[in-house]
């Protein structure tokens, strides 16, 4: 058996690195896109934490065979590009949903979130999520909602008290 040439080791190795190091990656299909919609596509990603590349099918197999979850390779068919995510992976989905809006030959095929391999519609259903912040910022108005209650009730005790010893002393003056 021959052996690999260099380059192709390479690719393999640089497509374990991302698939490692990112937090999602979406798979698209390309066919029909332009190389200048394919930039198009990269520079609205970059800023997001997102990378936008082409291996070979075959390459991004054998790389993502140790370590990616089952089920991956099969997303791996026809022309192919992977979306490496590093952060926001719901920023990305809809980065690339509303791409595909006006560019109906990106295709969205799945992706794999975390150890999770995802199909075409979770990978779709994950643009319509809210954004990173909104979900943060609804979990902390939830944490604070009892803290607030709480602390109404604290500064209602000694407001409360106050009445009280209010009423006591005119119910005390009355009697003398």
């Amino acid at each position: 058996m021959d052996n690999p040439r260099p380059e192709k080791v390479a690719a393999v190795e640089q497509v374990r690195s991302q698939l490692e190091q990112s937090d999602a990656v979406i798979v698209t299909e390309y066919r029909g896109l332009k190389v200048k919609d394919l930039e198009a596509l990269r520079r609205s990603l970059a800023p997001m934490g997102a990378e936008y590349r082409v291996y070979k099918n075959t390459l991004a197999r054998i790389a993502s065979s140790e370590g990616a979850a089952d089920g991956f390779a099969d997303l791996l068919t026809g022309p192919t590009g992977l979306a490496f995510v590093k952060g926001d992976a719901v920023a990305v989905a809809k980065a690339m949903r509303d791409f595909a809006r006006t560019n109906p030959s990106l295709l969205i095929k799945g992706g794999l979130l975390g150890t999770s391999v995802l199909g075409p519609a979770e990978a779709t259903a994950l643009a319509d999520l809210p954004p990173r912040e909104h979900l943060l910022a609804r979990l902390a108005g939830a944490l604070a909602a009892p803290m607030q209650g709480v602390a109404s009730a604290l500064s209602a005790l000694p407001r409360n008290f106050a009445y009280a010893l209010a009423a006591l002393k005119d119910q005390r003056s009355n009697e003398s």
